[in-house]
C-alpha cells in the first residue's frame, strides 16, 4: 500500500513545475523562488534602451573608428576603386575581369536594372527618367570624351556617381558593376564600329 506522502509527491512536483512556470510576467518582486534562474531575469542590457552606465546614455554602442568588418577590409584597390600606381590614384585602363559570354550577360541584367532608366537601352540617354522628368539628358556613351575614359573610370562613376548622377556602390556588388562596364564597352562598340571590325565571313549577312 502506498503512503499518503508517496501519493502527495508526484502531485507536489507538478504544482512546483506549474507554479515555476506561472511566474514568467510577474514582477520580480511577486514571483515565486526559483529555483533554477534563467537568462530572463538576468541584468542586462535590451537594444535601444537607455543607461547611466554609459556617458551618452546609450545602451548600443557604435563601432569603435576603424572597424571594419569581417570579410570588407577591401584592400586591393584595383578591385574596388578601379584604381592603381603610386598613392592609387590613377584609374586602371581595363577590367580586372575576363570578359566572357557569362559576364557580359551578368553585366546587362544588372544594366538593364540600374542604368536604363537615365541612359535607355541603347545608351543614347534617352531613358524614361529623362524624357519623362524633364531631367538634363546624359551624354552618350560613344561621345569622344566617355570613349577615352579607362575602365577604371566608368567603374569609379558607377560606384561614386558624377553630377547628376547617384553612386551605386550601395546597390550593385563590385563585381557586377564591373561586368556593367564591360556591357557599356559593348554598347559603345556597337555604335562605333566599322565593316573593318565585321569577320570576312560575316559581312554578307549585314544589309
Amino acid at each position: 500500500m502506498r503512503t499518503t506522502m508517496q501519493r502527495l509527491i508526484p502531485a507536489l512536483l507538478f504544482s512546483a513545475v506549474f507554479l515555476i512556470g506561472c511566474s514568467r510576467g510577474l514582477p520580480r518582486e511577486e514571483r515565486p523562488l526559483v529555483i533554477i534562474p534563467d537568462m530572463e531575469v538576468q541584468k542586462k542590457f535590451k537594444a535601444q534602451g537607455a543607461t547611466e552606465f554609459f556617458e551618452d546614455g546609450r545602451m548600443m554602442r557604435r563601432p569603435v573608428v576603424g572597424t571594419v568588418a569581417r570579410g570588407n577590409l577591401q584592400e586591393d584597390t584595383v578591385m574596388y576603386q578601379g584604381k592603381f600606381g603610386p598613392g592609387e590614384t590613377d584609374f586602371v585602363p581595363t577590367s580586372p575581369f575576363a570578359i566572357t559570354p557569362e559576364f557580359m550577360k551578368r553585366g546587362q541584367e544588372r544594366y538593364e536594372i540600374y542604368c536604363t532608366p537615365c541612359h535607355d537601352a541603347s545608351g543614347a540617354g534617352n531613358g524614361i527618367v529623362v524624357t519623362r522628368g524633364n531631367l538634363v539628358r546624359p551624354p552618350t556613351y560613344w561621345e569622344q570624351r566617355v570613349l577615352d575614359h579607362p575602365d577604371g573610370m566608368l567603374f569609379d562613376i558607377i560606384t561614386n556617381g558624377i553630377r547628376t548622377m547617384q553612386g551605386y556602390k550601395n546597390q550593385i556588388a563590385p563585381e557586377d558593376r564591373w561586368a556593367i562596364v564591360a556591357y557599356v564597352r559593348a554598347l559603345q562598340r556597337a555604335q562605333t564600329a566599322t565593316i573593318d571590325d565585321v569577320p570576312v565571313n560575316k559581312r554578307g549577312e549585314l544589309d
